[in-house]
């Protein structure tokens, strides 16, 4: 389970549907996936180790 924050929506702890894991230019690790109200991206950065766990858990790696 990956969460974010909707800008549009001002709505915190947004789980994220379908996430895709993707890595930044510097290096840095994001989730990427939409919400399921409002349909808005929503975008959570996160460390190496909580982007590896999300992959287990059943996100999609896109990097």
């Amino acid at each position: 389970m990956v969460t974010g924050y909707c800008v549009k929506c001002k709505e915190k702890g947004v789980e994220l549907s379908a996430p895709e894991i993707v890595q930044t230019k510097k290096g840095g690790y994001m989730a990427k996936g939409k919400h399921a109200k409002c349909g808005t991206t929503v975008c959570a950065m996160m460390s190496k180790d909580n982007a590896e766990k999300a992959v287990k858990d059943g996100a999609k790696k896109a990097y």
